[in-house]
């Protein structure tokens, strides 16, 4: 099956061995995203909302650079920090789906970076 490597213009070199985004077969997979910067440094520490709208602003340039939109979503993995900010989190992710809603979990966890608050992982169905 060919795959190809979704990788949104101006995005950085990630810190570890992977790609923001794969496409394969019309199906969109975005790698856990996190709220970085062009150098790889947290954005916006200490608010949860803010971090989740930078996560999602970067998963919509993956998305529509494969040719899709945030509707195409199917199911989001979400990752928090603390269950304190779950609903910073949802209020901020309504806005990004506000018709029909993707599948989606959410757990607590640590995150690859301290000031992490938010990580998501995403997968769309891209015609």
């Amino acid at each position: 099956m060919p795959k190809t490597s979704i990788i949104p213009e101006g995005t950085t070199k990630p810190i570890a061995p992977f790609v923001p985004g794969t496409k394969a077969d019309g199906i969109v997979y975005v790698s856990g995203t996190l709220p970085f910067d062009a150098e790889n440094n947290v954005v916006h520490v200490g608010d949860a909302a803010a971090q989740t709208r930078h996560v999602l602003e970067t998963i919509k340039r993956v998305i529509e650079t494969a040719g899709g939109t945030m509707a195409d979503v199917t199911m989001n993995h979400i990752f928090i920090k603390d269950w304190a900010d779950y609903a910073a989190v949802n209020t901020v992710y309504a806005e990004y789906f506000p018709g029909e809603k993707p599948a989606r979990f959410c757990i607590q966890c640590g995150l690859v970076k301290p000031e992490a608050l938010v990580e998501i992982a995403t997968i769309a169905h891209v015609g």
